[in-house]
């Protein structure tokens, strides 16, 4: 009962996803919603959405779960 139910404002330097529209971390690439295609992660308590061309192409270095400051 006593619990804080205020709505915690995003981490700064959170990808934007205002207005349903979902930006790509690495290349740029926007898209209307969440597409099913798109890869979702969280790096140091920020959340990060690849596209599927750049989630294909760094899919080693997603599944080795390497920051991307490393790939």
């Amino acid at each position: 009962m006593d619990q804080d139910k205020t709505p915690q404002p995003e981490p700064q330097g959170a990808p934007a996803q205002d207005a349903g529209i979902t930006v790509c971390s690495v290349c740029g690439a926007t898209a209307e919603g969440t597409p099913v295609t798109w890869t979702c992660s969280v790096e140091h308590g920020v959340r990060r959405y690849l596209c599927e061309a750049c989630a294909r192409a760094n899919i080693r270095a997603i599944e080795g779960k390497l920051d991307t400051d490393w790939w």
